[in-house]
């Protein structure tokens, strides 16, 4: 065998100096040629890189194996393998078990990955259990060998990077047992062991400690904030403040909440959950961004409308502060506070104001339409994602106006403060797209990966606001904590007392459904309330309609009518006011204007018919979906067995408190109507409601087919 590979070399080593001579021999000759030349340009190369992609089975897990072959250098003929495996799917063990694993593997990111999305399919309890299973029978024979000292730097890798990240993992346990059984059982023989260890049992002294003196924990953080007098508010104040300052100080407010922003929160699988009962208490950070945005879109509304007895004149000076203020928060990168403030100005009590936009300065007025621009739903909010990329890490923003020049200041660096609904939409477009399960029933970690390509832009904006300096101004901090929350009802009686309804408005309403769906409210600032309802009350509703009103988009806040029960729900923009001249046509949308259909695909909203029915689940419909098949994606959407879709009948909610009942074996993508988005999963036999009028299912298909952009809106997105 020796003699044979020895014989190998020999002919390579020949055929390689062979080649030399020929080139040397016959390119410098050829090079002298005048060679006519040709219409086709061909280029000769030899890739320096193969690579195989192939999947592997193992047991309970799915490997995306990638082999690299590179071909060695003319002194070195022989050629070098690389072979890296990525998770695909996996059970939940094989998943968790990964993580020790991985940097062997090559899989460098899934620790990153999983840390970040494992909350959709898991929880920490378990992670930590299988964890600590496997510390107690760790690999090789003797603490010194190699097996084992490269067990030991992953089990150290994994926990500093979790403790790091997610400290509040370890700290909403709620009792320290699962703690105290994994600090004995890290490595012994590493400072970074020790230090880990140490940290464990310092976060399992809290949990013991609260659990013990629950009474004090409660005290420290029960607190209310005092009751707000509104004869305080003065609402013509704001005009005192340079405009400047204004949106320095809400730049403040919001980088601060963006920094604490903990990404996960965002994951469709979590969010969609927010309204179920026992789980108020998740996603606190993005209702808290939720409140600041109500909040600023209440202010812009109070101080429009709290005086009512100003002249036009007056009241249009107001409406160029807040436009003024919008401009200086998009030199700031600040795109939440510009959404709030654009919002409110679109909405209804504000927009129809006929008098005021009249006597409003025509260059603000045109400002404003320009900034409207930037929400525009056009190519899936393409304006507002480009402005990311371009300025999201960049130290200023990218304005040739005087805005740069005069106001901002240059010395300090900024941050880019996103709008938040974009991304929400994107992932709960991809929980609802992406099965979370193969067929063999293992969890689908692709889907966590692409996951996570969305959470790591969210990541990134937040590593640039982390070095930002402010300064508080008391000023203007005590008027912002003093403007009163007016409701729907109080935001349009303002509205009616300062110009009477009836009178033709003075902007272009492209796009207002009926008045009294496009009214919004403003609600409380406490930590039940986030009642900023917009037109409609659930993301996915709002992807089929939130293009119909000028009125607030907001950042929606219940899957059910608005009540004093109501929690926050979602972030999605709506269509900017196009312009501000006199038109005549106010009315609904045509349903061709829909997004998130389109002539294959529809997503739409389930809920079971339970005594908490009210939490909807999204799924998409395509044009082959036959009704048992869209039954058993529900039910597993709600963490029901599957199995039983027999024993379901779909019911779609039509306005007017009417129902279409879907065959048990028809095509739900056409037995549908177009004027719903809502169904109802009802087990069979069950009582119909008085109010409901069935509708008869032969007449359904003679409804027109909607067409939107669905299909486009889902190819962009993924």
């Amino acid at each position: 065998m020796s003699e044979n590979g020895e014989n190998g070399n020999t002919i390579r080593a020949f055929i390689v100096k062979f080649s030399r001579k020929l080139r040397d021999c016959y390119l410098p000759g050829l090079a002298g040629v005048k060679a006519e030349p040709s219409p086709m340009k061909t280029t000769w190369y030899c890739p320096l890189d193969l690579s195989t992609v192939v999947e592997e089975e193992e047991d309970g897990v799915i490997y995306t194996v990638v082999v690299k072959q590179q071909h060695g250098s003319l002194n070195s003929p022989m050629s070098a393998m690389s072979r890296s495996q990525c998770v695909k799917a996996g059970t939940e063990e094989k998943l968790v078990l990964h993580l020790l694993h991985s940097f062997s593997m090559g899989d460098s990111s899934f620790v990153t990955i999983f840390l970040s999305t494992y909350r959709s399919f898991t929880s920490t309890k378990r992670v930590l259990d299988i964890l600590s299973d496997r510390l107690e029978n760790p690999p090789g024979e003797s603490e010194r060998s190699q097996t084992r000292q490269a067990f030991n730097k992953a089990v150290c890798t994994v926990f500093s990077t979790w403790l790091s990240e997610y400290p509040e993992d370890f700290k909403s346990l709620g009792e320290p047992s699962r703690l105290l059984r994994l600090a004995p059982l890290l490595p012994k023989d590493s400072s970074s062991a020790a230090d880990l260890r140490a940290r464990l049992l310092r976060i399992a002294e809290e949990l013991s400690e609260k659990a013990l003196l629950p009474e004090a924990h409660e005290d420290q953080t029960g607190s209310t904030s005092p009751s707000l007098d509104a004869s305080k508010f003065e609402p013509t104040s704001v005009l005192g403040f340079p405009g400047a300052l204004i949106a320095e100080q809400l730049t403040k407010i919001e980088t601060e909440l963006f920094v604490r922003l903990v990404p996960y929160h965002c994951l469709g699988s979590l969010w969609s959950q927010r309204d179920k009962k026992g789980r108020e208490g998740v996603c606190w950070s993005v209702r808290a961004t939720i409140r600041q945005f109500n909040k600023l879109a209440n202010a812009v509304l109070a101080s429009c409308l709290w005086p009512t007895k100003l002249r036009s004149q007056q009241r249009a000076r107001l409406l160029e502060k807040w436009i003024s203020v919008a401009e200086e928060c998009r030199a700031r990168k600040n795109f939440s506070s510009l959404y709030a403030i654009v919002s409110a100005l679109q909405s209804n009590p504000i927009h129809r104001l006929r008098r005021t936009w009249q006597d409003t300065d025509r260059e603000a007025v045109r400002r404003y339409e320009e900034l409207s621009e930037i929400f525009s739903d056009k190519d899936n909010y393409s304006q507002s994602r480009e402005l990311l990329k371009e300025e999201g890490t960049s130290k200023f923003a990218n304005l040739d106006n005087r805005l740069n020049n005069k106001h901002v200041n240059r010395s300090n660096a900024q941050g880019t403060v996103p709008y938040l609904g974009i991304f929400l939409t994107d992932l709960t477009m991809l929980d609802t797209a992406v099965k979370d399960r193969l067929d063999n029933g293992y969890i689908n970690f692709d889907k966590r990966r692409r996951e996570f390509e969305v959470l790591a832009q969210i990541r990134l904006l937040q590593s640039s606001c982390k070095n930002c300096v402010f300064t508080a101004d008391e000023a203007f901090t005590q008027w912002y904590q003093s403007v009163p929350t007016l409701t729907e009802e109080e935001s349009y009686r303002l509205s009616s007392e300062i110009e009477a309804p009836g009178l033709t408005p003075t902007v272009i309403i492209t796009q207002c459904p009926d008045l009294s769906t496009s009214r919004t409210s403003l609600a409380g600032d406490s930590d039940s309330l986030f009642d900023f309802p917009s037109p409609v009350n659930n993301l996915l509703s709002k992807l089929t309609k939130h293009m119909r009103s000028p009125s607030v988009s907001c950042l929606d806040v219940d899957t059910t009518p608005p009540s004093s029960d109501s929690t926050p729900a979602t972030l999605t923009p709506s269509t900017p006011t196009k312009s501000h001249r006199r038109s005549a046509s106010c009315g609904n949308n045509p349903p061709n204007n829909i997004p998130g259909s389109g002539p294959d695909m529809r997503i739409i909203r389930i809920r079971m018919d339970l005594q908490d029915g009210n939490l909807y689940r999204s799924i998409l419909v395509t044009s082959n979906d036959k009704t048992p098949t869209v039954i058993s994606s529900a039910l597993e959407k709600h963490n029901q067995d599957p199995k039983q879709a027999s024993r379901y009948e779909l019911i779609q909610l039509l306005p007017e408190g009417k129902e279409l009942i879907i065959p048990a074996t028809g095509n739900v993508f056409y037995a549908m109507t177009s004027s719903s988005v809502d169904f109802l999963l009802r087990r069979k036999g069950g009582n119909t409601p008085l109010s409901s009028q069935p509708i008869n299912t032969e007449t359904s298909a003679t409804f027109p087919r909607i067409k939107a952009k669905g299909r486009r809106l889902v190819r962009n997105l993924f």
